[in-house]
C-alpha cells in the first residue's frame, strides 16, 4: 500500500503503519481509520481495495509530507526575519521555548560542556 510516494509497511497493524507519513501520528491514524471505518488492527495487506481508496483520500485532505516540512521550515524563516525572540533561539541553535540552558540542553546544543575543568590551562609557577 502506497500513499503520497511512500510504502507503508505491510508487516505493521495500519494503525502503527500509518504514522510512517510525516505529519501523522498515533492518535491521527486512528482517527483516520475510525472516520473511513477501518479496523485498525488491519494490515495493509488485508486491506480492501475501496477501503485502501477511502482512506487514501482522507489522508489527502491534511497537509502532509513535503507540503508540511515546507511550511515549519517558513515558519521558523519568518521568525528569523522578523528577528523575533524564538527567531534568534533558533538561528543561535538554542532551545526556543523556554527551558533552561545552564544545564540541559545538550541535544540542542550539541554535547558542549563548558565547566571549569575544561579550557587552556594556566602554566604552574614554582
Amino acid at each position: 500500500m502506497r500513499i503520497k510516494g511512500i510504502t507503508i509497511p505491510e508487516k505493521k497493524q495500519l494503525e502503527f503503519g500509518l504514522p510512517i507519513l510525516y505529519g501523522i501520528g498515533r492518535s491521527n491514524a486512528r482517527s483516520i481509520l475510525l472516520q473511513v471505518e477501518v479496523n485498525p488492527a488491519k494490515k495493509p495487506g488485508e486491506v480492501s481495495h475501496a477501503e485502501e481508496q477511502a482512506i487514501r483520500t482522507e489522508i489527502e485532505k491534511r497537509t502532509l509530507e513535503g507540503d508540511l516540512k515546507r511550511a515549519v521550515a517558513g515558519n521558523i524563516k519568518r521568525l528569523k526575519d522578523i528577528k523575533a525572540y524564538r527567531g534568534t533561539r533558533h538561528t543561535r541553535s538554542l532551545p526556543s521555548r523556554g527551558q533552561r540552558t545552564k544545564t540541559n540542553s545538550r541535544t540542542r546544543r550539541g554535547n558542549v560542556r563548558k565547566t571549569m575543568g575544561t579550557g587552556r590551562k594556566a602554566v604552574e609557577k614554582k
